[in-house]
């Protein structure tokens, strides 16, 4: 086996690359923090499959259904809303977490108007018996309290709808 000269390492060459990486580091976890606060702050952040907050959720679920919060108040609390939908086949096309806006139609067909915008299925309950779809099918909405009221009353007179968003 040859004969090798002793290494020498001048200056410490390996414990100030370890030191620089380490600067970096820190300056890198520096930066994400900041990120995430910044993207907290503003509300741009979450998005990903179940990655959203409870709150974040609920502010996008009360904007989206039609009321927006009062100042200087949080967003307003969802309610799970039953509805009674007139065409059964529609509702058996939904599946929970679909987002839907609610019509209701006049029997003489004359007056239509929104009753509620983006609202989230939070249930299709499967129908007890296999009959006539004439009474329509039930599907729980996810909406805000003064839309589940408006729902629940507009109900009782008006046939409802339902469009996919």
């Amino acid at each position: 086996m040859p004969v090798f000269e002793p290494l020498r390492v001048r200056g410490g060459g390996g414990h100030r690359l370890r030191r620089a990486l380490w600067r970096q580091r820190r300056v890198l976890a520096a930066g994400l923090a900041l990120t995430a606060a910044a993207l907290a702050a503003t509300g741009l952040g979450g998005g990903g499959a179940g990655g959203d907050t409870a709150q974040g959720a609920r502010m996008r679920e009360g904007a989206t259904a039609g009321t927006a919060p009062e100042p200087g108040r949080g967003p307003a609390p969802l309610v799970s809303a039953p509805v009674r939908i007139a065409d059964a086949a529609t509702v058996r096309l939904l599946r929970p977490g679909d987002r839907v806006d609610v019509i209701a139609a006049e029997p003489t067909g004359t007056d239509v108007r929104v009753l509620a915008k983006g609202a989230r299925v939070a249930d299709v309950p499967q129908p007890a018996a296999e009959g006539p779809a004439e009474g329509g099918a039930l599907v729980v909405l996810s909406v805000p309290r003064t839309v589940a009221t408006s729902l629940a009353g507009a109900g009782i007179s008006t046939r409802l709808a339902v469009t996919l968003c």
